[in-house]
């Protein structure tokens, strides 16, 4: 029997490997196409959904046709009216504004989060004297801060911050601590052996391990960040949606409040979906999809 060298034994097992990696990459494009095409399907059956709820309960319910206005009414004042370009264009105009107020709430919101989920996981202490308050600010109702928040910051962005970081902010923080103590004991264990910290542990293994819970935060933060945003402004700093929909109810112009409505609702389910694909697509890539948080 011949007896192979090395280099003839390397070159006969660089095809397997080559095979194992292409399988690899071939089931990760299959896994990120299944999670995207999964997505675009959801969104879809989301949208037809929230049309039909609309047009049901308007039905049931009856609601005067002089106050409530169905799809084809926002249809036609967006699409065939005379004065349709201008409509888009308020519409637009106050979308933009209630949508670039909802980042600044959002971010504000989830940075920290972040930061206070990592400081929680640092240190127990920290948590358990600053959870209990969290939890109690909370429970308190936004309107009813929302003076207070006004008279220490005055109507400018930072109120606008604050408000709607507050409503980023529990919901993202809880989500957040949960996922970093997601992971597993026995990688936190071999840190520990490498001679690694609390900080190590927190970068190396919670961080990468509350992916999901990550996702899941921010997919609660962004509808939830239109609502600060539409708080902000109809409490505090006027403009966009929710400065105009105060207007539009005394001028009577119903069709403008329901399109206002229409506008922001879908805003908020195509930025909820993106966030879903971009969850679906990076969990499938990374092998984690099972594990996504709901």
């Amino acid at each position: 029997m011949t007896t192979l060298t090395a280099a003839q034994e390397q070159q006969r097992a660089s095809p397997d490997r080559s095979d194992l990696s292409r399988d690899v990459r071939r089931a990760a494009a299959r896994g990120v196409l299944s999670a995207l095409g999964g997505s675009l399907l959801t969104f879809a059956l989301t949208l037809v959904t929230v049309v039909v709820l609309w047009v049901g309960v308007l039905a049931i319910f009856r609601i005067s046709p002089l106050i409530a206005k169905g799809p084809v009414d926002v249809w036609n004042f967006f699409v065939t009216v005379p004065a349709a370009e201008a409509n888009r264009a308020l519409i637009a105009g106050n979308l933009a504004v209630t949508l670039g107020h909802a980042f600044i709430g959002f971010v504000a919101g989830l940075v920290v989060a972040v930061i206070g989920a990592g400081v929680f996981q640092l240190s127990k202490g920290i948590e358990h004297a600053l959870m209990p308050l969290a939890m109690l600010l909370r429970s308190v109702p936004l309107i009813a801060m929302a003076p207070v928040i006004i008279m220490i910051f005055q109507r400018g962005w930072l109120t606008i911050a604050v408000i709607g970081g507050i409503v980023v902010l529990f919901p993202a923080l809880v989500n957040i601590s949960l996922g970093f103590r997601s992971a597993p004991p026995q990688m936190n264990d071999l840190v520990e052996v490498y001679g690694g910290g609390a900080w190590s542990k927190l970068r190396k293994v919670a961080m990468p391990s509350s992916l999901p819970a990550f996702f899941a935060a921010v997919r609660i933060s962004v509808p939830g960040a239109i609502t600060g945003a539409l708080l902000a402004e109809w409490l505090a700093v006027g403009g966009g949606i929710g400065g105009s929909i105060g207007g539009f109810v005394p001028q009577a112009q119903f069709t403008a409040l329901w399109a206002s409505v229409v506008a922001v609702t879908a805003a908020s389910l195509v930025l909820y979906n993106v966030v879903q694909i971009a969850e679906d697509v990076v969990l499938a890539r990374m092998g984690m999809h099972s594990q996504k948080s709901v």
